[in-house]
């Protein structure tokens, strides 16, 4: 039977947990973590499915598996950090309003921004040290950039095939797609503007960027899961020629 996200997302913190207990935990290797920033409906879902099976598959060797964090990294954030459920809809990436925000901090009904952007990158550090890691968003790879075990991707999509996507994944109309995928879009461009100073579609940011107009969602994580291969050929020995 297929192991669910939140299960296996559990199973990889309870392994490195348990691991880093041990008094003679001493990592083997750095293994890689992986970002994926994404225009809204390119399909990063899909495609980090597949690539977190393709990766399980290239790992067993090392008797390593994966997991991918995306919306569940807030689930992750709130346990690390002892922080209220109450505050989740708030740490939304797509949810960012400066005037709400303002408005919400001096009414003591969140945390300070800065707070919960403070603890999600520690969370975010964390994992990507932990690596054999996908991590969707919430500038991940802007704060992880200075590791030497990270691999930034960026996945992108004609409007058009960005619209039908969304259509067959939220049961929208065309019109309520556009919609969405605009303010979406629009809201993580001003988080990356407004907490990193970025232009979250500067490809200098991303080590590969990846059209899925021109790849099947399983098509680019073969061609991900190729790259990050290439990039860490010490840690995938079968490969080597």
């Amino acid at each position: 039977m297929a192991v669910g996200v939140y299960e296996k997302c559990k199973r990889y913190i309870e392994s490195h947990t348990a691991e880093k207990a041990a008094p003679s935990f001493l990592p083997k290797h750095l293994y890689p973590a992986i970002t994926i920033s994404r225009q809204t409906g390119a399909g990063a879902k899909p495609v980090c499915e597949k690539l977190i099976e393709i990766l399980d598959e290239y790992s067993a060797p090392e008797n390593v598996s994966w997991a991918y964090f995306d919306k569940n990294l807030i689930e992750k954030v709130l346990d690390d950090h002892n922080m209220p459920e109450q505050i989740k809809d708030f740490m939304y990436e797509t949810k960012y309003n400066h005037v709400n925000a303002a408005v919400n901090e001096l009414l003591g009904l969140k945390p300070a921004e800065w707070t919960i952007i403070h603890k999600t990158t520690d969370t975010i550090l964390q994992l990507a040290r932990m690596g054999n890691v996908i991590i969707v968003g919430r500038g991940a790879n802007i704060i992880t950039s200075k590791l030497k075990n990270t691999f930034h991707i960026r996945l992108i999509a004609s409007l058009e095939k960005r619209i039908e996507h969304m259509m067959d994944l939220m049961g929208f109309n065309e019109k309520e797609a556009a919609a969405y995928i605009k303010e979406d879009d629009e809201n993580r461009k001003k988080y990356f503007k407004s907490y990193f100073n970025v232009d979250i579609e500067d490809p200098l940011l991303y080590h590969m960027i990846v059209n899925t107009d021109l790849l099947t969602h399983d098509g680019a994580a073969y061609l991900i899961a190729e790259a990050v291969v290439q990039k860490f050929s010490h840690l995938f020995p079968q490969f080597s020629h």
